[in-house]
């Protein structure tokens, strides 16, 4: 198949990545599909900034296919690693969980209460969901089954062959401080561990041991499982291993053309797997990509087992607003499944799909969310009119789109901010939503919630679990009598303006047009009035007569917007409120 060198989006990253992808293919593999890879590590709570790992690839894929090729989007599930650490803040886990640490991850028993088998299958559970909302197509590989079932036995036979080359070309980048075998005879510890992982090192040893030499390879001790163990001694011709477990004090002797119980250390896992499945593009994020790291280690070491190193971006974090990096070390973080409880999957993928890979960005869990929606929903009506620019048309197909067909969408995709502000007054009320929302256009009512959904049970999701209690709006039962009498004549005109339009405007942008004309027609102006037209007092006047309303109907200075509430409170009980 001939290499189509653009899209019909020629202005976007996706594109461009997609372009080399398609040419380094057909360079290494030609005729065969087009191969990318991910991988995540089922250790904790898959986050946000794991997303990225996923989406980056993904969206190249998807151009590929879109343009006609075969491609296959790996996604290794690393749950043969090592049981790290207990994690912060995951529920049905307590510290007793600590005595599994060195355990595979599908060693682990899962949170209590879970419905799955263990740590890493409850872990990767969610992720699937996930990913199967966002539209992402790939083929997952456990590499527990990979290692266990022996699929890797003749590419750790070679590594164990040509340990010395290895053992030269992460010798290149070892610290001064810690470059002698028997200093690291003994596994690293979890401190050092969370330090490397920061750092951007692998997240265990390089398999250095002590006396017998280099190994890059870590068997799981017989008796307790862990990965605690170093080999003592290996003979090339009949694959003998013979290793000791520093945890229990239990050793033994293995053939090892026929032992599938232990893995190759991580800087040498991953661009063996390159080689393997024949990757030509696999991101990383930037704490892979420093001096020393293993994207940088792995594009010497794939040499050894005959492969290539995979196309690879550097990749940025993604934090959320109002917080730092992520890290799933600390517990708390958000999921992809939260972030799809408060946001429909268009959104959440058009945020990685707008900036490149080395842009980081935030996914907004506060009030950023509605400035969000709104930029999305001037986007939509962008592309509605044809007036949209190149790169944000690439963007938005690539949110709403894949190559299998378009996500399932919102019917009616009324302002995100207004339906925050109704499932807020409505506090859960369904009948009580469905009358403000069929009032916002009487020309055109809602005749049924489930027009405004998915999008309006997101947005209720939203006020739910991320707006303060102290923030909720809560509609006053009784008119304030007290604030009422204190009024002056000019703020009683004000109030009496707005109850004589009420019924000649309500529904949303009758509202709109007659809370923010009240105040120009008090000033002798028409409400029709343009802000250039009128003077710079008019603003002052709008936003004393704003707190005024607010107080009146909810004992606050600001809130919802008001056209919003009028529609929420309605027009008997907003009468009643204003003390007509």
């Amino acid at each position: 198949m001939p290499i189509v060198a653009q899209s019909t989006e020629t202005t976007d990253w996706v594109s461009r990545f997609a372009d080399g992808v398609i040419e380094e293919s057909e360079r290494r593999a030609p005729g065969k599909p087009v191969v990318v890879a991910s991988g995540l590590s089922p250790s904790g709570p898959i986050h946000l900034g794991n997303l990225r790992e996923v989406m980056t690839p993904h969206l190249v894929a998807d151009e590929i296919r879109r343009r006609g090729y075969q491609v296959r989007h790996l996604i290794s599930w690393d749950d043969y690693d090592r049981y790290r650490k207990v994690p912060a803040g995951v529920p049905g886990v307590d510290e007793t969980w600590a005595e599994h640490i060195g355990k595979p991850l599908t060693s682990v028993p899962a949170p209590k209460g879970s419905p799955y088998p263990n740590w890493a299958e409850h872990f990767k559970a969610a992720m699937v969901e996930s990913l199967a909302e966002l539209g992402v197509e790939f083929d997952g590989i456990s590499q527990t089954e990979q290692y266990t079932s022996g699929v890797y036995r003749e590419q750790i036979l070679h590594a164990m062959r040509h340990r010395a080359d290895i053992d030269a070309i992460l010798a290149q980048y070892r610290t001064k401080k810690a470059p002698a075998k028997k200093q690291q005879q003994k596994p690293v510890d979890e401190a050092e561990l969370e330090a490397a992982e920061g750092s951007g090192a692998a997240a265990e040893d390089d398999g250095s041991s002590g006396s017998a030499g280099y190994f890059p390879y870590k068997p799981y001790c017989g008796n307790c499982e862990k990965d605690l163990t170093t080999v003592t001694s290996y003979d090339d011709d009949s694959t003998e291993l013979t290793y000791s477990c520093t945890s229990c004090g239990f050793s033994e002797t293995v053939r090892l053309n026929e032992f599938n119980r232990g893995k190759l250390v991580w800087k040498v896992d991953w661009p063996m797997r390159w080689a393997y499945e024949g990757v030509i593009f696999e991101p990383s994020g930037v704490d892979h990509s420093s001096p020393g790291s293993s994207f940088q280690v792995g594009g010497q070491i794939v040499g050894i087992f005959g492969g290539k190193q995979p196309i690879g971006p550097m990749y940025a974090f993604v934090g959320i607003s109002g917080m730092a990096k992520m890290s799933s070390s600390k517990g708390g973080v958000p999921t992809p499944a939260d972030a799809l409880k408060i946001m429909e999957p268009q959104l959440l993928r058009w945020l990685y799909a707008r900036r490149r890979p080395n842009q980081s960005f935030k996914v907004a869990f506060d009030q950023e969310i509605q400035r969000l929606y709104d930029e999305w929903d001037r986007l939509e009506a962008k592309v509605a009119d044809g007036s949209v620019l190149p790169a944000d048309a690439a963007a938005h197909s690539r949110a709403v789109r894949t190559a299998s067909g378009e996500l399932p969408r919102t019917p009616r995709p009324l302002p995100y901010r207004t339906l925050a502000s109704v499932a807020d007054i409505t506090a859960g009320h369904e009948d009580q939503a469905l009358r403000i929302l069929s009032d916002l256009d009487p020309a055109n009512p809602l005749t049924s919630l489930d027009e405004a959904r998915p999008r309006y049970d997101k947005a209720e999701a939203w006020i739910n679990t991320h707006v303060p209690a102290d923030q909720r709006t809560i509609v006053r039962d009784e008119p304030d009598t007290e604030l009422l009498k204190s009024l002056d004549e000019q703020a009683r005109e004000s109030l009496r303006l707005l109850l004589d339009g009420l019924a000649d405007n309500w529904s949303l942008d009758g509202l709109t047009h007659l809370v923010y004309g009240v105040p120009k027609v008090q000033a002798g102006f028409s409400p029709d009035a343009t802000p250039k037209e009128l003077p710079a007092e008019i603003k002052t006047a709008q936003r004393t007569f704003f707190a005024l309303l607010y107080q009146l109907l909810v004992s606050r200075d600001t809130g919802p917007r008001l056209p919003t509430l009028l529609l929420a409170v309605g027009q008997e009980r907003v009468r009643t409120l204003l003390g007509e």
